[in-house]
């Protein structure tokens, strides 16, 4: 593959991901989330959508369809009996069924004998503030296998507390938590929010990075970091998708720099999420609260933003 963990070059830019998530015919959330940013930042993007809802779920009514295990298969297989099933990274996201997240892991697999330096970019999406929305039996298949064959994963505190059976009451437990779940196979691992203390007040959420580095010499060494998000006061859909995706082209890019890729990926999200909530309640109008259609991600208004942020937010490195 042309595709280098590297600074870019226009030359070596020909890097495929295959993301593996919904899709909705209105609005941002899943692979709507994550394609666009990543074409705009020169990916090629392969998408399957493991659903195709009208809508996301948070609107008063929703229709659509669920791809099966099965089916998941039959495309995979398509894309195999043509010889095009190179793949430089694999991005996934929300799945409700063990039979298709035990499917997602043998494509994985498959694709990393084929490429081993293949990136698993995993948000494994089990639940939040102490409790899952989706169904229990997923827990033990994250755990056992999806974790292990994963590069880079985007956890909760809530996940990364139930992916490794440890719970986080003070960054010295943050830390051993991703620790514990670097020993499990990724050397990225970044928790992407947190009930911890902010040191820049209650209007702030804390949130930590991980990365372990192979040395030219051969050792080992772990860069943790640390960054400061404000809170924003609205429900949005779609925002760990984006965050996932932005995690994967930013760690292209500086694929030995956490800090940097960590700062590009927040500020992203900072932009993304500013622009809309000043939309949505502009649309509402004063004292309305923001409809689900008019809290949708203003992503392509954010073109500029996404290509090129401005750093608004400083990482701390442990």
């Amino acid at each position: 593959s042309l595709c280098r963990r590297t600074p870019l070059t226009e030359r070596d830019m020909e890097c495929r991901v295959l993301s593996i998530q919904s899709h909705v015919v209105r609005g941002y959330v899943g692979n709507k989330s994550a394609s666009f940013p990543l074409q705009v930042l020169g990916f090629e993007v392969d998408s399957i959508n493991s659903v195709q809802f009208s809508n996301h779920t948070g609107y008063s009514h929703w229709k659509g369809q669920v791809l099966t295990a099965d089916e998941l298969h039959v495309l995979y297989e398509g894309i195999k009996l043509n010889n095009v099933n190179h793949y430089d990274y694999v991005l996934t996201g929300y799945t409700r069924d063990t039979s298709f997240l035990e499917m997602v892991v043998d494509i994985v697999q498959e694709l990393k004998r084929a490429n081993p330096n293949l990136v698993y970019v995993c948000d494994p999406v089990l639940g939040d503030h102490g409790s899952m929305y989706v169904p229990q039996n997923l827990h033990p298949v994250y755990k056992n296998k999806v974790v292990p064959v994963a590069d880079i994963i985007t956890p909760n505190q809530f996940e990364a507390e139930l992916l490794t059976g440890k719970n986080i009451s003070t960054e010295k437990d943050a830390v051993e938590v991703m620790d514990l779940l670097h020993k499990m196979g990724p050397d990225t691992v970044v928790i992407t929010s947190s009930d911890l203390p902010p040191r820049l007040g209650d209007r702030f959420l804390v949130s930590f990075g991980s990365q372990r580095i192979l040395m030219p010499d051969g050792t080992r060494t772990t860069q943790r970091i640390r960054i400061e998000v404000p809170k924003v006061d609205a429900v949005f859909v779609g925002t760990g998708d984006l965050f996932a995706a932005m995690l994967l082209a930013w760690t292209h890019h500086y694929p030995t720099d956490l800090k940097t890729a960590c700062e590009k990926t927040f500020s992203v999200m900072h932009h993304v999420i500013q622009r809309t909530i000043s939309y949505a309640h502009e649309m509402a109008g004063p004292g309305r609260r923001p409809s689900p259609a008019q809290l949708e991600l203003r992503m392509v208004q954010s073109k500029a933003d996404i290509e090129d942020p401005a750093i608004v937010m400083e990482a701390t490195v442990l």
